[in-house]
């Protein structure tokens, strides 16, 4: 069945998620929420975009669905579709139809991942309509002043192909996120790897080496998220180095020579 692999996450966030702001992105995030204008995350991959949600959704104490989004996202998958049950057609809401009904925030994961034809849905959604048309079923949904919209996507893998229109993007507020700042990122690897300090340091100094290789044909450096990957194998008694292998330069690449230089790097600071 179209759809069957769709990863949805819907829940109220009742926790505060840990987030340490780097700018005046929350801010910026909760005067959109008020106005009414949708967001538009960019940045690279584990840098802290959904992170940045789940922070968003608690302080504005309303659910959270997120979509992650794949190149055969249809529109069906999004708004909803009749399935058979005891020989009925029983309509089921999609996660974007549900997430209106709720005065939810909807968030799509990697918005370029989808068919440009799908991503063409949230338009009434994204500008001051705010509207959802289900056609299926005639109806036309108005969302409520609670309801938000947010996508995100990596510039990093932007082309031709895979990049948002004109006619999207311009509906959206951006916010543009990247690694923190060292002393920054050292806190957030200290507090989420739980790791001392000068092993959380090492780890941003590699992750700086590692993000330095783009030219030598690594796609993307070591993120935060794999840094406090790394941390919490070192916390389960896994050696630095092999907690290193693992967790950063086994999951950057495959390539032989690049592995190599990796592994240097890891035993030059290691």
């Amino acid at each position: 069945m179209p759809g069957q692999f769709l990863r949805i996450d819907e829940h109220l966030i009742e926790q505060e998620p840990y987030y340490l702001s780097t700018g005046e992105e929350i801010a910026i995030a909760e005067a959109a929420y008020d106005q009414g204008i949708p967001l538009l995350l960019k940045g690279p991959t584990g840098c802290g975009k959904t992170r940045f949600m789940q922070y968003l959704a608690w302080r504005l104490h309303r659910p959270l669905v997120t979509v992650s989004c794949h190149d055969d996202l249809s529109t069906s998958d999004l708004v909803g579709r009749y399935l058979i049950r005891s020989g009925e057609a029983v309509w089921t809401d999609g996660p974007l139809t549900m997430a209106v009904r709720a005065g939810a925030i909807c968030y799509l994961d990697e918005i370029v991942e989808a068919r440009k034809d799908t991503t063409v849905i949230i338009h009434p959604l994204a500008d001051d309509r705010r509207e959802l048309p289900i056609e299926k079923r005639g109806e036309l949904l108005t969302a409520p002043a609670e309801f938000m919209l947010a996508v995100s996507y990596n510039p990093g893998y932007q082309s031709v192909l895979k990049d948002l229109k004109a006619s999207t993007r311009q509906r959206f507020v951006a916010l543009s996120f990247t690694y923190p700042e060292p002393e920054k990122e050292i806190e957030i690897v200290c507090r989420e790897g739980n790791l001392d300090n000068e092993v959380a340091r090492l780890l941003v100094k590699l992750a700086g080496m590692t993000r330095g290789l783009k030219d030598a044909g690594l796609t993307e450096g070591a993120s935060t998220r794999l840094l406090i990957q790394t941390g919490k194998l070192i916390g389960c008694g896994i050696s630095v180095q092999v907690a290193c292998r693992a967790a950063i330069c086994e999951a950057l690449t495959d390539d032989p020579e690049l592995l190599g230089a990796l592994d240097e790097m890891v035993s030059s600071l290691f």
